[in-house]
């Protein structure tokens, strides 16, 4: 009898608890419901929101569709090159080990994983050598992190090509955006951030979210999840085999906004309007920060129009050096036994940023003299360690002096260079660079940057794979599925011989 009594009262508390634990959790959703419908959104968030949910469908200006397409060729030949370098081999070492689920590209290898893995992995292989695009107003590369994005997100939903390219088109607005308005250069000098992997994590959150296709309130979540994840300190200056450099500008901010994407569309809910309100992400970041920027001629302005693609596979305060060569020796033919001297003078940031470095692809002094020897400058020349130590290009270096002048380096974020060459015979060259080519006032044709992709990809995967992915690319409104470049992404190799490793 006790016994039962015993039973009774068991079931009895345990109803009870059940009871209250049901209530609970039911107090407790209509009082996160309340919260949420109690959180205002400002003016910012409500028009940037919106704006982001409505691109998936937003037809884009023939122009920036045509640019987009330049840009996603030049980030996939950005991959394929940087799968047989070092950061791009650690990179797929490591999708390949922890790959979870297997309907994600990583470039230029075959292995398919989780769409978190594949945009880390190929957000390095973007950013494997300095061959990527750039934003100069942001200080950014937004497609090592944009595409990766998109590519992974896209697999994930079958998305077909019109909309992979919009949600592109997205990111590289809203990723550069972010830091023109936080103040690149404060944010940069004065709090030591990487603005390369801020401006990267917004634009590629926001290539994923419009690629899964998430609704306005949705889109909101996104960029509070965005925010707590926007992380990176430019200590990557110090790394000296462009692993962290690679990870900071490409795989990081891919991975994490590919994370926000896919967490917010499995139902995860968050603070409506982290633009705004206690503890918001500008006052913990740029507290005189207008959020106003954010939004600044949306539709309008696009960020695509004012991208750098870069001619030379070379670090961008190099690039007008070589156009000042190049241009040179059009105007006069002269041989590298010609010449005495040549001074190259840049901004005096940037002249720290390439003097005498170790990794020849960002050391000037190294890629001029190179250029002398060559009379060009290809992809693999760029990157071969082995001449750095060649006697005849020591000799040719030996040459080359770099002054880093204030002046141009108030005329950032132009990269302009003034190089004079002086030859045996006392002539004297001189050429000053002010928009470089492929920046938005000198910009590249398609011809040109589909002969620097085909560079890029062809010692790799063989000329007619090469042009099978550049027609594709070019076509990309006719694919129905992003995943059918699969096969042109991870094509066999025809000879890795060719490829030189740092």
């Amino acid at each position: 009898m006790f016994h039962a009594i015993a039973q009774q009262l068991s079931a009895n508390c345990s109803t009870r608890r059940t009871l209250l634990r049901s209530a609970g959790i039911a107090a407790l959703a209509v009082i996160a419901s309340r919260a949420r419908a109690a959180q205002p959104v400002g003016p910012v968030m409500g028009q940037l929101s919106a704006y982001m949910a409505a691109a998936r469908d937003r037809e884009v200006p023939a122009a920036v569709v045509e640019k987009a397409k330049h840009h996603i060729l030049d980030t996939f030949a950005a991959m394929i090159s940087g799968a047989y370098l070092t950061p791009g081999e650690t990179a797929i070492r490591f999708a390949r080990a922890y790959g979870g689920e297997r309907f994600a590209t990583v470039v230029g290898s075959d292995v398919l994983c989780g769409p978190i893995e594949a945009a880390m992995a190929n957000g390095m292989l973007a950013h494997a050598d300095e061959t990527d695009d750039s934003h100069a107003p942001s200080l950014s590369h937004p497609g090592c992190a944009v595409v990766p994005a998109a590519l992974a997100v896209g697999e994930r939903f079958g998305i077909d090509g019109t909309s992979f390219l919009r949600a592109i088109a997205l990111g590289y607005d809203i990723g550069p955006r972010a830091t023109m308005t936080f103040g690149p250069i404060r944010l940069q000098r004065e709090q030591h951030r990487s603005t390369h992997s801020i401006a990267g994590v917004f634009g590629a959150a926001a290539a994923a979210g419009c690629a899964a296709g998430l609704d306005a309130q949705q889109m909101r979540w996104l960029i509070d999840y965005t925010a707590q994840q926007s992380s990176g300190i430019a200590a990557w200056q110090r790394d000296s085999e462009h692993i962290e450099k690679a990870f900071v500008f490409g795989g990081m901010p891919a991975r994490s906004g590919v994370t926000a994407a896919l967490v917010v569309q499995a139902g995860w809910t968050g603070i409506d309007d982290i633009l705004s309100g206690h503890d918001n992400f500008l006052i913990a970041h740029a507290p005189d920060a207008d959020p106003a920027g954010l939004v600044e001629k949306l539709g309008e302005r696009y960020e695509l129009m004012r991208t750098n693609i870069k001619k030379w596979s070379v670090g961008s305060p190099i690039q007008a050096a070589l156009d000042a060569l190049e241009i040179l020796r059009r105007k006069r033919a002269f041989a590298a036994n010609q010449v005495r001297q040549v001074i190259v003078r840049i901004g005096t940031l940037e002249a720290g940023v390439v003097n005498n470095r170790d990794i020849p692809d960002i050391c000037l002094q190294h890629m001029v003299a190179v250029m002398l020897i060559d009379g060009t400058l290809s992809f693999q020349a760029s990157h071969d360690v082995a001449r750095m130590r060649d006697p005849a290009i020591l000799a040719e270096r030996a040459k080359v002096d770099l002054i880093g002048e204030d002046e141009l380096e108030r005329r950032a974020p132009r990269r302009e260079a003034i190089v004079r060459v002086t030859l045996i015979d006392g002539t004297e060259l001189l050429q000053h660079v002010e928009a470089v080519r492929g920046t938005a006032e000198n910009p590249m044709p398609r011809d040109e940057v589909i002969a620097k992709s085909r560079d890029l990809i062809a010692p790799i995967f063989g000329p007619e794979t090469t042009t099978r992915l550049i027609d594709a690319v070019m076509t990309i409104e006719s694919v129905k599925n992003i995943r059918e470049l699969r096969p042109l992404l991870q094509a066999t190799p025809v000879d890795r011989s060719n490829t030189k490793k740092r």
